[in-house]
């Protein structure tokens, strides 16, 4: 096969967290007199942390705050964000990605999380497939968020593969341009399905195991 391992994207991919991040930004905007909407939260998609903190305070109307004070309100919201998190099951994983994951794990391909989540262990855990995946790169091990490819480059080296070894399965454009980076296919879903950088358009997760046929 041209490919020997999947590297998953997890929010949007795997499974939706975007309520519990909705909810947890809002209550934060909320609190600093920031106006904020699900359009604003679609633009947080894919960026880490403290990006979206900087986006969010595009619409602040105090004086700019100092690096303390944004790294102070960036914990809160993860504080927020994680006790959200605890309302997660295993009912939060469909039926169509677990069966898409075991069928790929069947044919031999090794499986990977790549996203820029710091909290990426705890939703897997949460939904039933803490010790599932191969590899977990996450916000934790990285500097540089999507689009740059260092979380998708560190999941390659942490299954021992090349690149062009792996596929990245994402839902955001920002996924999509950090595997282009990173000299690897991509499969889009969701928004990123239309990219036109996406190797391959998924309608469904289950697209995924044509691919391999």
């Amino acid at each position: 096969m041209k490919y020997e391992a999947i590297i998953f994207d997890l929010d949007g991919v795997i499974c939706h967290t975007d309520r519990y991040h909705y909810q947890a930004w809002k209550q934060l905007s909320d609190k600093l007199g920031i106006y904020f909407d699900e359009k604003i939260n679609h633009r947080l998609r894919g960026v880490s942390r403290m990006e979206s903190l900087n986006i969010i305070l595009e619409r602040y109307p105090g004086k700019p705050l100092a690096k303390e004070e944004k790294e102070s309100l960036a914990e809160e919201k993860n504080i927020i964000y994680k006790k959200l998190l605890e309302q997660m099951s295993p009912q939060d994983l469909s039926r169509e990605v677990k069966d898409t994951l075991n069928d790929l794990r069947t044919l031999g391909l090794k499986l990977a999380i790549g996203s820029s989540s710091k909290n990426a262990r705890l939703i897997l855990k949460q939904i039933g497939l803490g010790d599932y995946f191969d590899a977990v790169s996450d916000g934790n091990n990285i500097t540089q968020s999507k689009p740059n490819p260092e979380v998708f480059l560190k999941a390659a080296g942490f299954l021992k593969k090349e690149a062009g070894q792996c596929l990245v399965v994402e839902d955001a454009k920002a996924g999509i341009e950090a595997a282009h980076a990173g000299g690897m296919d991509s499969a889009g879903i969701g928004d990123a399905a239309d990219d036109p950088l996406a190797t391959y358009p998924l309608s469904t997760m289950r697209d995924l195991i044509d691919i391999f046929k």
